[in-house]
């Protein structure tokens, strides 16, 4: 256990140095004002990677004093285009926002490029994912055993009690073949991801300008639902809480019949929907890609344990 600890502090040490080197800044005027698209609503972003291509948006750039004639085309950028602003930018925002630009291309249109390379991770993390969605099973199947533990010590505070249960919960992990540390590890790598996902969007003229299904990518819901396509926005956001609760609701290995832990995906998925209300149309994509990857899944690992189990 303490080397688990050990590992999990490195890795939370490497990513904070990771996120201290670079971020998104939001574009002000010369009275610190926060500056807008006044066509979409979007809150736009000063250090963009390329150049705008809606000419309005170019110049709300240049009114702003930013130089977007040194930056490349947003169609020509390449990884190494733009100053060094760290090892976050290095090795995520910049790979990502070529690889989206790239595929966007590819298939015209980049909210499609979104669903596209959100899918492509989700199936690159595959192995670790089905391991935690089968160790999720297995969890519950180890439930009761483990209830009637905390049952057994409940109320005990003194440390041979203490002991006594954290060998017994062990040996119950060990007998089901459980690693508690498991279902953490794709939460860790996810998180990167998603703040990464969130910067190329917003970074990145040619992508944020788009649009899919009548969704402004850089727009923000709370604004869209103002817009003439806010009916896209509303089922945005009911997907998001729908594909938020049930991809919740399959992983919970807790006792469900606590109401505690019954109200937990509920509790859970209002807090992602109201978070957001307020990230990039396209954000909300990347999200709902991978809750629908993630039920999918989830179904295919309790089918293949049903099949296993009859066989």
């Amino acid at each position: 256990m303490k080397s688990n600890k050990k590992k999990i502090m490195i890795i939370i040490i490497l990513f904070l140095l990771l996120i201290t080197t670079g971020c998104t800044k939001t574009l002000t005027d010369s009275n610190k004002k926060v500056v807008k698209n006044p066509d979409t609503g979007q809150t736009l972003t000063k250090n963009i990677l390329c150049q705008p291509v809606n000419k309005k948006t170019a110049s709300i750039y240049k009114k702003n004093k930013i130089k977007i004639e040194k930056l490349p085309e947003c169609k020509k950028y390449k990884i190494t285009s733009g100053k060094y602003e760290g090892l976050w930018t290095s090795i995520f925002v910049k790979p990502l926002a070529y690889i989206l630009i790239k595929v966007g291309e590819l298939v015209g249109n980049y909210g499609m490029s979104v669903i596209i390379i959100s899918l492509l991770i989700r199936l690159i993390a595959y192995p670790i994912t089905k391991k935690t969605a089968m160790q999720s099973e297995i969890m519950k199947k180890a439930q009761p055993e483990l209830n009637r533990i905390q049952k057994k010590y409940a109320g005990k505070q003194d440390q041979e009690s203490m002991i006594k249960q954290n060998q017994e919960m062990m040996a119950t992990y060990k007998k089901y073949g459980i690693n508690p540390m498991s279902g953490c590890l794709f939460a860790m790598l996810q998180l990167p991801i998603f703040i990464a996902f969130f910067e190329a969007v917003q970074r990145t003229p040619i992508i944020f300008e788009d649009k899919l299904l009548g969704l402004q990518l850089g727009t923000t819901p709370n604004v869209g639902v103002t817009s003439a396509t806010f009916y896209a926005y509303i089922i945005l956001m009911l997907l998001i809480a729908c594909t938020t609760f049930f991809s919740l609701k399959m992983n919970s290995t807790g006792n469900m019949e606590e109401s505690s832990m019954k109200m937990m995906p509920i509790m859970m998925s209002i807090m992602i929907v109201v978070t957001a209300i307020f990230m990039p149309t396209g954000l909300g994509i990347y999200w709902v890609t991978s809750n629908l990857f993630t039920i999918g899944q989830n179904i295919l690992v309790k089918r293949s344990k049903e099949v296993n189990g009859k066989a």
